[in-house]
């Protein structure tokens, strides 16, 4: 008698590699070996970001970490200190490279506990980045505080290299985002061409659809858009909150994150539409390499530490 395809499948081990599963009180969160990305985070086992099954590639970057550049690199083309570098178009609509070049990789364990595991991978030179990196991502779960997750990259190589990173979570509240309050910290948001690419500077959001500082209910308001001057409180975090009628789920990033990318989840699976609020950290703006805004400059020898977090509430 033959075996079920689907029983088949099941007596193998997941796509999406290792399933970090991690706890602390009504808290829980799944990092998968792929990318280390977040596949899962609950409270009160209600979901707090949209999610996607551990044999399914993850769809719209969904809690992907993005490492060394977040968004686009126009054309995948830029230049570095003087040399022209050319990266593969991995996103041939707007013939752009885009996200980086580690959510696709395999990610090691360094460290585990029952509420925390660290994960890392390193990025050899390769045409487009001839540049060495080693890279850790350690998510940590907390009773009363929720999710905090710090990127630490280290520069072993013997060249200085362009860094920045940035992650994709898409929080959500369990209804359309349409009938949900959100508030954005953004004074200034950053306008983009027909292939996502931006022309100039940064404008203020005020007198714009973008001007979400107060908080108020989305509607069928469409966003893509990178935000910064961001308000941030005592400890340099800035907020998003995404509210429903029953609950509550909130993004906050640290000062080392200047910008801050929102997206309405227009473009998603079909099912998941407008059901989540992409919010994406990030070191530096859309088609940073090419621009220069922001990118660091990672030293021989330095590293670069940035955190973000997301709690119910």
């Amino acid at each position: 008698m033959s075996t079920p395809v689907s029983e088949t499948r099941r007596a193998g081990l997941a796509a999406t590699g290792e399933q970090y599963r991690i706890a602390a009180g009504p808290y829980r969160a799944v990092v998968t070996e792929v990318g280390a990305g977040l596949r899962e985070l609950t409270h009160d086992d209600e979901p707090l970001i949209l999610t996607h099954d551990e044999d399914e590639v993850a769809p719209a970057a969904f809690g992907q970490l993005l490492v060394p550049w977040p968004n686009r690199v126009d054309h995948g083309r830029y230049t570095w200190d003087g040399a022209e570098h050319v990266l593969d178009i991995d996103e041939p609509e707007y013939d752009c490279a885009i996200h980086g070049l580690v959510r696709w990789s395999t990610w090691r364990e360094v460290e585990r506990a029952p509420d925390r595991v660290s994960l890392a991978t390193r990025l050899l030179g390769s045409p487009g980045y001839p540049f060495r990196l080693d890279v850790t991502a350690e998510y940590v779960l907390d009773e009363t505080h929720g999710l905090t997750i710090t990127m630490t990259a280290g520069n072993h190589g013997r060249v200085a290299a362009p860094y920045g990173h940035g992650a994709h979570p898409y929080l959500t509240v369990g209804e359309p985002i349409d009938d949900c309050i959100v508030q954005i910290p953004g004074d200034l948001y950053l306008p983009v061409d027909d292939r996502m690419i931006p022309p100039g500077p940064p404008r203020p959001v005020e007198g714009t659809g973008y001007d979400l500082r107060a908080g108020r209910r989305l509607g069928p308001l469409e966003i893509d858009r990178a935000f910064t001057d961001l308000h941030r409180d005592d400890a340099g975090r800035a907020w998003v909150h995404l509210g429903g009628m029953n609950r509550r789920a909130s993004f906050w990033l640290d000062h080392t994150h200047p910008w801050l990318e929102v997206y309405t989840a227009d473009d998603v699976p079909p099912a998941l539409r407008r059901t989540g609020l992409g919010v994406e950290p990030m070191t530096c703006p859309p088609n940073a390499f090419a621009s220069g805004v922001d990118v660091v400059r990672l030293e021989p020898g330095a590293t670069h530490t940035g955190s973000w977090g997301i709690l119910a509430g």
